[in-house]
């Protein structure tokens, strides 16, 4: 694997992020990853999974460096791609937190919306979804994940205008379960994830998909339509020209 690291330790895996300097989501990251919950899944051995990035980064969400300079076939692909992995990792059955040890927009926030505890670090990192002013149109099955955890009024107010949170800010707002010192991150998540895994598994893992009956349906259902509004927004010359703008601030970077 090139864009994650696993270790396995007393049947639990840890997922560390590890592509780049931001962790930025491209084709073969998400493939990797959506194999390791795969073979998590499948795996009796292994009771739950920690996913964490490194450094200042959890996941600075999808590269649009890559995703800019792919054919409309390519573009195409990588949405479907993408959205069935949300629909895998909301549908992950045994226990999966978040370790957010630093900036999480976007698809780094998606990440962590699909994970049952979401533990971040203090400090000055953003989480939160940002795409409508980015030009990108947010599909249901994503602000579905989001107002499952912080309810339809914060989400539709927070996604129609971008906002990305402060820890603090994303605490008060259920956005995050809890806030811990950066050196104690992993610690406060496997202490957490190991009482999950304490728990007699097949009742622990059938009342999370029956609590998410309906957030799985959403992010399973045929999405095709909204797709193809995304995409034809995706090719429109306002959202290029945004694109465009952010590509070159992050490479004068």
């Amino acid at each position: 694997m090139n864009t994650i690291k696993v270790t396995i330790k007393d049947h639990l895996a840890l997922i560390t992020l590890d592509r780049g300097r931001s962790n930025a989501l491209n084709r073969e990251m998400i493939t990797e990853l959506n194999d390791m919950l795969n073979s998590i899944a499948a795996d009796q051995n292994i009771a739950g999974a920690i996913i964490t990035g490194k450094e200042n980064f959890f996941s600075a969400g999808l590269d649009l460096i890559e995703l800019y300079n792919y054919s409309e076939a390519e573009a195409e692909s990588f949405w479907h791609l993408f959205l069935d992995f949300i629909a895998n990792i909301t549908s992950f059955r045994k226990p999966l937190v978040a370790a957010i040890n630093g900036h999480s927009p976007a698809g780094g926030c998606v990440i962590a919306l699909a994970c049952d505890y979401r533990i971040m670090a203090e400090g000055k990192a953003i989480i939160g979804l940002n795409e409508v002013p980015v030009g990108i149109i947010v599909p249901n099955s994503v602000f579905q994940l989001y107002s499952f955890w912080i309810g339809n009024a914060h989400a539709s107010r927070s996604l129609l205008e971008g906002k990305l949170f402060t820890p603090e800010e994303a605490l008060q707002v259920g956005l995050v379960d809890e806030l811990v010192n950066p050196e104690s991150i992993l610690t406060t998540a496997e202490r957490r994830i190991r009482k999950y895994m304490g728990m007699e598994r097949n009742t622990w893992e059938q009342s999370k998909l029956n609590i998410r009956k309906d957030l799985i349906a959403a992010t399973r259902a045929n999405q095709d339509d909204a797709l193809a509004l995304m995409l034809k927004q995706w090719w429109a010359p306002s959202t290029r020209s945004i694109l465009k703008t952010i590509i070159d601030n992050l490479q004068k970077k």
